[in-house]
């Protein structure tokens, strides 16, 4: 009898397993795991045919989209990885993480959402149908049309719905910022640049997620990782073509230099550095050499002091805003960098350097700038504030 009842429930196993093969299998795969695996296969040969530069591979993954757009940028990898999957019948929307790499530029992968959506195809085989970035993720320039590359002496720079001349001249002003940052700041950076030249100010703001009113007269930002180690991602200069294009020649050049700067300093700025000094620092080095007096490059403060506002104490983080008054955004610029001016007359540039890098040395934003001022400069907050807003009266008054 026991053995009649083990085989009963055998067959009933089995029976079960047979019925419901069409929807789990009988190890526990589910339909959906073997969908998921399947459309895992498809970004792979995906991800083969970006770095193949193959069309017709790709094609075969779905439409080419923008894969005409990005055929001339030197990939080194390029990697999806599935991390969701929603199907409706014979069609489904897939949310994935695609890693790449520049070839010669990036220590680690670029990591981006993207969405795409699938169906099937007569075989039964799923194929692309559209692919764009996922919701509250960042464009890539390729998503904004046909991207042409200008190699430089130190520069890539990688332009949408640019004429090449255009690039050429983004790759020699940047092919002159960087050996003037390495001849501040020292040689222990990469010594290269990558610059992101999209079609417009909307598609900056594409770039970097984020609203085209946040970057609005801004002439260029720089993304990358505060304090990042050696094996990161290379930092993005990325441009904002509209504002960019009314400078004159020497704010061009001030602005690239000033971008290539954040570049060199990315390692010892950390949580603990506040923007007068990162930004201050950029400006400065971005202002060597410039011919540019006091006057000149910080007409806003300069303006106030005149009138007799000279501020009370170094600008804030929320000084910085992108987003308030255009004037004072320009005096919180125009004080750091007077306060970084105001180092290296004083100091000299090594000290300024020094001090930089004491701040972001530092583990936490409190006691930052005053444990750094006391052990590199000698003196305290209150005794700089004080020198910063005399040197201001007598530059700019």
């Amino acid at each position: 009898m026991a053995g009649r009842r083990r085989a009963s429930r055998h067959g009933v196993i089995a029976l079960l397993c047979l019925l419901l093969a069409s929807l789990v299998a009988c190890g526990g795969r589910s339909a959906s795991d073997t969908a998921a695996a399947d459309v895992q296969r498809l970004l792979d040969r995906r991800s083969a045919a970006v770095l193949d530069r193959d069309a017709a591979a790709f094609r075969e993954t779905g439409d080419l989209d923008w894969f005409e757009n990005a055929r001339g940028v030197p990939f080194a990898d390029w990697a999806y990885r599935l991390t969701d999957l929603r199907r409706d019948g014979a069609t489904a929307t897939a949310e994935a993480e695609l890693s790449y790499r520049i070839l010669g530029y990036d220590n680690a992968p670029v990591t981006v959402g993207r969405t795409l959506t699938l169906g099937l195809d007569a075989g039964g085989q799923w194929y692309v149908d559209t692919e764009k970035p996922a919701d509250k993720s960042a464009e890539q320039l390729w998503d904004q049309g046909a991207v042409t590359v200008v190699r430089g002496r130190h520069s890539l720079v990688l332009g949408a719905g640019q004429p090449s001349e255009k690039l050429h001249a983004y790759a020699d002003l940047a092919d002159r910022a960087v050996p003037a940052v390495s001849a501040a700041w020292g040689g222990d950076w990469s010594g290269h640049v990558v610059v992101l030249v999209p079609t417009s100010l909307e598609g900056m703001a594409g770039l970097l997620a984020s609203p085209a009113s946040s970057y609005r007269g801004i002439a260029a930002v720089t993304t990358g990782e505060t304090g990042a180690p050696a094996s990161a991602p290379a930092d993005r200069i990325i441009v904002n073509p509209d504002a960019y294009g009314v400078l004159g020649s020497v704010g061009k050049q001030v602005v690239l230099t000033h971008e290539a700067t954040h570049v060199a300093t990315r390692a010892h700025t950390t949580a603990a550095t506040p923007l007068w000094l990162s930004e201050g620092y950029a400006d400065f080095v971005g202002y060597l050499g410039s011919g540019r007096t006091p006057g000149q490059a910080a007409p806003e403060l300069s303006a106030a002091v005149s009138e007799g506002r000279v501020p009370e104490g170094l600008p804030g983080d929320g000084d910085f805003g992108f987003s308030g008054s255009a004037a004072k955004l320009a005096q919180a610029y125009e004080s750091g960098w007077m306060a970084c001016r105001m180092v290296a007359e004083r100091w000299g540039e090594e000290k300024l350097r020094e001090f930089y890098k004491a701040v972001g040395a530092h583990r936490q934003r409190a006691g930052a700038v005053e444990d750094a001022l006391e052990r590199v400069l000698g003196t305290d907050l209150d005794d700089f504030t004080a020198q910063w807003r005399d040197h201001l009266r007598d530059q700019l008054g």
